[in-house]
C-alpha cells in the first residue's frame, strides 16, 4: 500500500492510500475517524458491487453502518460519511457533508479511475447546473481517501479510458517523464493492468497533493489542474452532460485543443502539440472536435466565457510551453480563440 500525504496551511492533513485489496480493510482504515455511526453514500450500481463488502468490513470492527443511495439519514456531527463510488457520488456526498451542520467528517472511497486520480483528492465538492460544470459547491477536505485498484476491475473499457485521460493530463501539466512512461511501458494501465494502474494512480495523486498543498482554493497554481477543462466543459455543456462525451473524453479532447492553440499562438513548438495529441489518441481518446459532434462557435465562446476561471468577462485558459510545462494564461485574445475554434471545425 502506498501512502500519499496531503497537507496545506488551510486544512487538516490526511492521507491517500493507494493499493490492491483495500476494500476489505475499510473498517480498520476508517476506524480512527469514527465517533458515532457511518453513512455509506453510494449509487445503486456500486451498492450492488461493493456495498456488502464495505458494510461487512465496517461491521467487523464494530462500526454501525448504513448504506444509503441519497444522504437522507438522521446524522449528527459525530457521524462519518463515506462516499463510495465515482466522481458524482463523491462530489454529492462531499458537498452534503460540507453543508450538513456546517461540516461533518467524510472519507472518500473512489471506485472509478477518474475519481481516484482527480475528484476524490483536494476537497473540491460540487454539482453541475444548466449554466455549466461544478458551479455550485464547497471546499471540504476528506479525512482519508482509500483508492483500491481492485475496484477498477469492474469498470467498462470506456470508463477506464476516461480516467486515463486525467492521468495523461497530469503528465502534460508538469511531468514529461510520466507522460513518456504512459505512452510506453505504462500504456498497459489503460487496458487494466493492475501494476501499471497502481503506479499511475499513485503518481497522479502525488502531483495533485503537491498542487493542492500549495493552493487549496485555486487562487494560483491549482488552476493548472484545469488543463483542457475550459474547452472540455464547454463541449460537455453543449452536449448536455450526457453519454455522447464522458468527462474524461472531454478533458482529453480539451488537452489536445489547448496544446494546438498554444502552438498556434507560438507558445510551444508544433512538435509538442503533435506529441501530446498522439499520446492522447494512442489511449483511444478523442483529439478532434468532429469526434465529439457538431458545435457552433458562438455557443462555445459563450460557454467558455462563463467558466469559473474567467474574471470580469476576460478569458483565462491553461496553456502550455511544452510537455510538462503548463501555465495560466490570462486575458486570452477572444478573436484568436474564435478563429481557432472555427479552424478546429466549429461553425461560424
Amino acid at each position: 500500500m502506498i501512502r500519499v500525504p496531503v497537507s496545506g496551511a488551510g486544512f487538516q492533513p490526511y492521507e491517500v492510500l493507494v493499493g490492491r485489496g483495500l476494500t476489505p480493510r475499510i473498517g480498520e482504515l476508517c476506524a480512527p475517524f469514527v465517533k458515532g455511526s457511518v453513512a455509506v453514500v453510494t449509487d445503486e450500481t456500486v451498492a450492488a458491487i461493493h456495498g456488502p463488502a464495505v458494510l461487512g468490513a465496517l461491521e467487523t470492527v464494530g462500526v454501525k453502518a448504513r448504506l444509503i443511495a441519497v444522504l437522507a439519514a438522521g446524522l449528527d456531527r459525530s457521524d462519518l460519511v463515506v462516499a463510495l463510488g465515482g466522481g458524482v457520488v463523491g462530489d454529492l456526498a462531499g458537498l452534503a457533508a460540507a453543508l450538513f451542520m456546517r461540516g461533518v467528517d467524510f472519507v472518500q472511497v473512489p471506485t472509478t479511475l477518474l475519481a481516484q486520480v482527480d475528484s476524490s483528492v483536494g476537497g473540491k465538492t460540487a454539482i453541475d447546473t444548466p449554466r455549466g460544470k461544478n458551479l455550485v459547491g464547497a471546499f471540504h477536505q476528506p479525512r482519508l481517501v482509500v483508492a483500491d485498484i481492485d475496484a477498477l476491475k469492474t469498470l467498462p473499457p470506456r470508463q477506464l479510458r476516461s480516467g486515463w485521460a486525467e492521468v495523461l493530463k497530469h503528465g502534460l501539466i508538469c511531468d514529461a517523464a510520466l507522460f513518456d512512461w504512459l505512452g510506453g511501458e505504462g500504456a498497459a494501465g489503460a487496458a487494466g493492468d493492475p501494476a501499471a494502474l497502481e503506479r499511475a494512480v499513485a503518481r497522479s495523486v502525488e502531483i495533485k497533493a503537491e498542487v493542492v498543498g500549495q493552493d487549496e482554493r485555486e487562487s494560483g497554481r491549482r488552476a493548472l489542474l484545469n488543463l483542457g477543462h475550459t474547452f472540455g466543459h464547454a463541449l460537455e455543456a453543449e452536449l448536455g452532460f450526457g453519454d455522447a462525451l464522458t468527462h474524461g473524453e472531454a478533458v482529453a479532447l480539451g488537452c489536445a485543443m489547448a496544446f494546438r492553440f498554444s502552438a498556434g499562438q507560438g507558445l510551444c513548438a508544433p512538435a509538442d502539440a503533435e506529441r501530446a495529441e498522439a499520446g492522447i489518441a494512442a489511449a483511444g481518446l478523442p483529439t478532434r472536435l468532429d469526434q465529439a459532434g457538431a458545435f457552433a462557435v458562438d455557443a462555445l465562446m459563450t460557454r467558455m466565457a462563463g467558466d469559473k476561471k474567467a474574471v470580469g468577462g476576460r478569458l483565462t485558459l491553461i496553456l502550455a510551453h511544452g510537455i510538462g510545462r503548463a501555465f495560466v494564461a490570462k486575458d486570452v485574445d477572444g478573436d484568436a480563440l474564435r478563429a481557432f475554434l472555427i479552424a478546429e471545425g466549429a461553425t461560424g
